[in-house]
């Protein structure tokens, strides 16, 4: 990529770096109706894509346990998906994080099914007005975690981890255990500069090593459900935690030697394997490695 012609194209619209950082936020699904798609992933292990995340439904002996419920309204979708490959009923849902496009559906289901979600998960999600609603109570979370936890046992184990801030400061990363499969949410949701949610606690100086962690630990599995692109393996999530590792190194060495955020954009310059990568929401990154990195 020719950053420096990118950044010229931002000078001449008049844009700053900052107003670019809408461009990464989910946007509400087009009108008309609301269509899933249904992707077997492994045995009794699917991807539901459209309407926001990925949705990973995983049929157990008692029921299905959902990972994230897309944006709102897509309630009906999932569980229309979720009746072709099973007549069981949903049991758990288990969110990756606080966003509507995770979390959005959480209410379409009964009040009986359980939810899951990290501890600062669940402090965001209840500030959200939402979730402030009464009536909408029963979409957060009925159990929380700080670091690990597993729900199920056996062949049907599921295992929750929490390896420190990124996109959000909740991020969790959901395990299949003996499917050897891991949805790790929009902490890697494409190959691409990702989303830094500021406001839910979320980090461009901790989201390398966070993903560093993540990928020594899941090495011996072999498939990776991300948040909004395709499925990956645990060697796409190791690169990518080298992605945002060289990401910051370039920031931080640019403000170390006094250049302003759109100079550091200018000169960004990243190793060669990551020439494919898309880097729409550089700038946003920058300004926000800046200020943290001031703090």
């Amino acid at each position: 990529m020719n950053r420096s012609f990118v950044l010229g194209l931002v000078v001449v619209s008049g844009v700053s770096l900052a107003a670019l950082a809408p461009a990464q936020m989910p946007v509400p699904s087009p009108a008309g109706p609301n269509v899933a798609e249904i992707e077997k992933v492994k045995d009794n292990l699917y991807m539901i894509k459209g309407g926001g995340g990925n949705t990973a439904a995983f049929v157990t002996a008692r029921g299905v346990v959902l990972v994230d419920t897309k944006l709102a309204g897509w309630g009906q979708p999932i569980l229309d998906k979720v009746k072709t490959v099973t007549d069981k009923p949903v049991t758990h849902i288990i969110n990756t994080h606080t966003h509507g496009d995770h979390v959005g559906s959480n209410v379409f289901f009964a009040p009986t099914v359980e939810i899951v979600a990290h501890e600062n998960t669940d402090a965001n999600m209840k500030r959200s007005p939402v979730f402030q609603d009464p009536a909408n109570k029963h979409g957060l979370a009925d159990q929380t975690f700080k670091d690990k936890m597993t729900l199920l046992s056996g062949a049907e184990a599921i295992d929750l981890h929490y390896f420190g801030p990124g996109h959000t400061n909740g991020d969790a990363f959901i395990v299949f255990r003996a499917l050897k499969t891991v949805h790790a949410g929009d902490i890697f949701a494409r190959k691409g500069t990702p989303l830094l949610d500021m406001s839910n606690g979320g980090s461009g100086i901790h989201i390398g090593d966070t993903l560093a962690k993540a990928a020594a630990e899941f090495k011996s599995l072999d498939t990776v459900i991300t948040g909004h692109s395709t499925l990956m393996t645990p060697a796409d999530l190791l690169e990518y935690s080298e992605f945002n590792q060289a990401f910051l190194a370039a920031v931080r060495a640019a403000k170390t030697a006094g250049r302003t955020e759109e100079q550091a954009f200018a000169e960004l310059k990243l190793p060669e394997k990551f020439a494919a990568y898309a880097m729409t929401g550089a700038p946003a990154n920058i300004t926000k490695i800046y200020a943290e990195l001031s703090k």
